[in-house]
C-alpha cells in the first residue's frame, strides 16, 4: 500500500526555510555612507519660492543608508553603474511643516526617512550630516513681464518679433523696473528657423543665481531675413596697424605712400551693434610685412585685412561692402642708430 504524501508538512518546512532565509538575511544588516547627495529646493506652487538661504540646492555631506546586505549590496551596484543617483526635492506644497513664507529649520533626517526614493529601496537613513538645513520661503506676486530675447553668448537678439510681447509671471513683491523681464533664448539653429517660420519657446527668469524658473505659457519668436537686419554703413576714423615679422621688425621704417587712400573711408555693411564694436576695435585695418619684404626694389603693393570682431564674423553680422583697399608701400632701412635696444644690427 502507498504511503500517502503529507503536503503539510512539505510546506511547513518550505516556509520555515524561507523564513530562516529571510531572517539570517536582516540579521545581517549592514551600513553603506553615501556622500555629496543634492537636495533641491522646488515649488509646485507658483506663488512661492523656496530656497536655502539664497541658493536653489544644497549638498547633504553623508547619509548613512542601513539595511539587509543584499539591498545595500543591490545599491552600491546601482550606484556604480549610473543606474541610481540620489536626488532630493523639498516641496513646500508637499510638506507639513514648510507650507507658507517664513524661515524654517529642515530637521534633514527625518525628511529623508520619508523620502519615497529611500522606502522603494527596502532601506532607512541611520544618521546625516548637517543634521539640518535652513529654508526660507518667500511670497510672489503677478507681474507683467516684458519678454527679451537673446542668443547663446546673452547677447540681445534686438530684429526678433516676439508674440506676446508680455507675459504675467510670479515675481518677488520689489521686482520693479528693468527686473521686470523673462528671457527667451535662441540657438543658433533657431535663429536660423526664426527667419522662415515662428520658433515657439518658454520665456524664464532668475528668481536668484542659479534658480532658474520658466513662465506658464510660450511665446512665438520671428527673425527678419539675414539681408534686412543689416545696413551699409561708411567709417571714416580708420587706424591701420602693421603687422612686422619678428626678423625685420625694428630694422626697416615703413611707409605707406597711399595711407589716406586706403583708410580715409572703410564700407560695410553690418548691424548696428557689429558695427559699434568695430570701431572701438584698436586698428580697424592690418597690413602685413613679410621677411621677403626687406628685399624688394621696387614699391609693394598687398591687400589689407579687416579686423571685424570674431563674435559678430561667425554670425555673419559684418562684412566688408566694397574690395579690399590695397596699400602701395615700401620699407627703408633704419640707420644703425635707430636701432631700438635688444635688436640686431
Amino acid at each position: 500500500m502507498a504511503k500517502k504524501v503529507n503536503y503539510g508538512k512539505i510546506l511547513a518546512v518550505v516556509f520555515i526555510t524561507v523564513l530562516i532565509w529571510v531572517w539570517a538575511d536582516l540579521a545581517l544588516d549592514e551600513v553603506f555612507s553615501v556622500s555629496s547627495v543634492n537636495i533641491t529646493a522646488k515649488s509646485t506652487n507658483p506663488g512661492l519660492r523656496v530656497s536655502f538661504g539664497d541658493k536653489s540646492s544644497a549638498f547633504i555631506d553623508k547619509m548613512a543608508l542601513k539595511g539587509p546586505a543584499s539591498k545595500i549590496a543591490d545599491v552600491k551596484r546601482k550606484l556604480k553603474d549610473g543606474s541610481l543617483v540620489f536626488e532630493f526635492f523639498l516641496d513646500p506644497g508637499q510638506t507639513e511643516t514648510i507650507a507658507s513664507p517664513g524661515e524654517y529649520t529642515l530637521p534633514l533626517l527625518t525628511f529623508l526617512r520619508q523620502s519615497d526614493q529611500i522606502k522603494q529601496l527596502g532601506l532607512t537613513v541611520e544618521s546625516c550630516e548637517p543634521q539640518s538645513l535652513s529654508v526660507k520661503v518667500i511670497e510672489l506676486e503677478k507681474k507683467p513681464l516684458t519678454i527679451k530675447c537673446i542668443d547663446e553668448t546673452q547677447n540681445a537678439i534686438k530684429a526678433a518679433v516676439i508674440e506676446p510681447k508680455q507675459l504675467d509671471a510670479f515675481v518677488p513683491k520689489d521686482w520693479s523696473g528693468e527686473k521686470l523681464i523673462a528671457n527667451v533664448q535662441l540657438t543658433r539653429r533657431e535663429i536660423d528657423q526664426a527667419k522662415l517660420s515662428a520658433v515657439e519657446k518658454t520665456p524664464f527668469i532668475e528668481l536668484a543665481p542659479g534658480q532658474i524658473r520658466e513662465l506658464q505659457k510660450p511665446v512665438k519668436i520671428t527673425m527678419p531675413p539675414e539681408e534686412d537686419l543689416l545696413a551699409d554703413y561708411t567709417i571714416t576714423t580708420a587706424r591701420l596697424r602693421f603687422s612686422i615679422s619678428p626678423n625685420i621688425q625694428g630694422k626697416y621704417k615703413v611707409v605707406v605712400d597711399n595711407l589716406d587712400e586706403v583708410i580715409r573711408t572703410i564700407t560695410i555693411r553690418a548691424t548696428a551693434d557689429a558695427k559699434r564694436a568695430y570701431e572701438k576695435m584698436p586698428y580697424q585695418v592690418t597690413l602685413e610685412i613679410d621677411d621677403e619684404d626687406a628685399g624688394a626694389a621696387e614699391p609693394l603693393r598687398r591687400n589689407l585685412i579687416y579686423n571685424f570682431p570674431d563674435e559678430y564674423l561667425r554670425k555673419d553680422d559684418i562684412r566688408l561692402n566694397q574690395q579690399p583697399a590695397t596699400a602701395r608701400f615700401k620699407l627703408i632701412p633704419l640707420p644703425a642708430a635707430e636701432t631700438p635696444p635688444g635688436v640686431e644690427k
